[in-house]
């Protein structure tokens, strides 16, 4: 009977940034598995800026936690025994597993992974996050051949793939990141034709010198100040997709409104949120179509890989401190 180590949720990080006193590390009995269950080890567990909101209450469509409940996040795994008619001993499936070392399932929500690309490809430009850049910029967005696109939280797992998706569809890209680095990254290996560096200052006055003919589709991961100098640049009939608001974790507090919003109203735009949720039953056809996309050399990805369970709640503290390059994941 295998006992696992597993991080629990100690503390709700409302109103301040994620400290260590909010998980706790405890080892459990896991049992073994009954009728119609599997046992799996957990391999790799991936991280996103949605799980502060998961652990501060927030956000409405998933279920709260509650302190003392396993940290919710997605992760691959390996069966290890089974019970269960649809899952074979060493099929690697993916899924929300939680941060535990091993687990019992009775296979509801877990997709075998079968792709040519490596496994935690499923958690990357496969997972939630490549779903999420795909129908955040078509469903919302809805960019025509031509167009500018604008990308803020350019340089993260989500962004990235926003960008070359974009440009695949034949639009100009222009993206917001933080630092030198990440915008060298955009241009040279991302293919974005424009960097914009925040912490350089004055970002409206940069994305005037990028966009001289306005935003027609902005991609925003941000919120705050910089969704804000973005609406001030839209163009007749711009699309404004709200993807994530990374400004606001720290805080804790939703961002205040934008002052630039009544520009929707001047340029005749359109702002939507959307959760990726909501398109589920396209995910496997959405994925084929990344996974062609990867193979034929029009869409590259980045894996951030950290190493060790014990390091999980630090591993998700980099994504607030801008550390991460590409898709934060760690291998257990």
């Amino acid at each position: 009977m295998p006992t696992a180590r597993q991080w629990l949720l100690n503390g709700h990080p409302r109103g301040r940034g994620i400290e260590d006193g909010d998980f706790e590390l405890v080892e459990t009995e896991i049992g073994t598995p009954g009728g119609g269950e599997i046992l799996l080890k957990t391999l790799y567990l991936g991280f996103d800026p949605a799980q502060k909101g998961w652990m501060e209450n927030i956000a409405d469509y998933v279920a709260p936690m509650a302190i003392g409940d396993v940290m919710r996040g997605s992760g691959i795994s390996e069966v290890i025994e089974s019970n269960h008619p649809g899952f074979a001993v060493g099929d690697v499936v993916t899924g929300s597993t939680g941060w535990t070392e091993w687990h019992l399932s009775n296979g509801e929500g877990l997709v075998k992974i079968e792709t040519a690309l490596p496994p935690t490809a499923m958690l990357s430009v496969l997972g939630t996050t490549g779903v999420t850049a795909y129908c955040g910029l078509f469903k919302v967005g809805r960019p025509v051949a031509g167009e500018t696109v604008l990308v803020s939280g350019a340089a993260g797992a989500t962004g990235s793939v926003v960008g070359q998706l974009a440009k695949i569809a034949g639009c100009r890209v222009v993206g917001i990141a933080g630092g030198e680095d990440k915008c060298r990254w955009l241009v040279e290996e991302a293919g974005y034709d424009a960097a914009i560096d925040y912490k350089a200052g004055d970002v409206r006055g940069q994305i005037k010198e990028h966009c001289p003919g306005g935003v027609d589709v902005i991609f925003d991961n941000v919120g705050g100040s910089i969704l804000n100098d973005m609406l001030g640049e839209i163009s007749t009939g711009a699309r404004v997709a709200i993807c994530g608001g990374i400004s606001r974790y720290e805080t804790g507090s939703l961002p205040a409104g934008p002052q630039n919003y009544f520009n929707l109203v001047f340029r005749r735009g359109t702002m939507a949120g959307f959760i990726v949720l909501d398109w589920a039953a396209e995910f496997p056809a959405i994925r084929k179509r990344l996974e062609g996309f990867v193979h034929d050399g029009r869409l590259t990805y980045r894996e951030d890989m950290q190493q060790g369970f014990e390091n999980a709640p630090t591993t998700l503290k980099r994504l607030f401190s801008g550390q991460n390059r590409g898709k934060q994941l760690l291998k257990l």
